[in-house]
């Protein structure tokens, strides 16, 4: 790698559903074009290696269900708690490792599965963090796929939520994190609930939230 240049490490795998080479690959020229050598991996075993994570700026997951060893998981919270970068969107990464209860503390959530959602989903910015500058700008849309429930960490800045209408179990509207940003130690986390497929991603406001989420995490 030439001197200067950061270093972004795409694991990508699980639930093929989620599209994970597909999705990715959209954004590996934008990563290029802003500096860095990107190494792309289809195993967890890079988790692992100590050497590689130190030498990485950001980690892109996208890699839906799937297990994660107890070595491979603490060897990516120690990377992210030194200082490595870590995002990824929709179940890449809110609905990865379920079996590993340390991983939602990382993440700051997870989503909840088999819950009634609407066909569509509208992803509304928030007011409090409307000048952040992976929100900055951005207005209301809407994405031709179904919102994710999620539990999310109190210590996340939600960047933009969705609402599920009252239904036959909910007396109510409920409101959603979609997209936010939290600190884990040192490093930095973006999740974005967007994301089902290529089609989501290519949506301009939630590819402008990925993009920004990108840069803005990496170390």
């Amino acid at each position: 790698m030439a001197p200067g240049r950061r270093q972004a490490l795409v694991v990508r795998g699980g639930w093929e559903g989620h599209r994970p080479r597909e999705t990715t690959n959209l954004f590996l020229p934008f990563l290029t074009s802003h500096g860095f050598h990107v190494l792309v991996e289809e195993t967890l075993e890079a988790y692992e290696d100590e050497k590689l994570l130190a030498g990485t700026d950001l980690i892109v997951q996208c890699w839906t269900g799937g297990d994660i060893t107890a070595g491979e998981s603490a060897g990516l919270a120690a990377a992210v708690r030194a200082g490595t970068g870590l995002a990824g969107w929709h179940g890449g990464i809110v609905d990865a490792f379920r079996e590993d209860p340390g991983y939602p503390l990382l993440v700051g959530g997870q989503r909840v599965p088999e819950v009634p959602a609407p066909r569509r989903q509208l992803v509304t910015p928030t007011a409090e963090h409307a000048e952040h500058p992976v929100a900055a700008g951005l207005g209301p849309f809407e994405v031709n796929s179904p919102p994710y429930w999620v539990h999310g960490d109190p210590l996340n800045d939600v960047l933009a939520t969705v609402t599920f209408p009252p239904d036959e179990t909910r007396e109510r509207p409920a409101v959603i994190p979609a997209v936010w940003t939290r600190r884990f130690g040192r490093g930095r986390v973006f999740v974005s609930t967007v994301g089902h497929g290529p089609e989501d991603l290519r949506v301009p406001e939630a590819r402008a939230l990925v993009e920004r989420g990108l840069l803005w995490a990496s170390r």
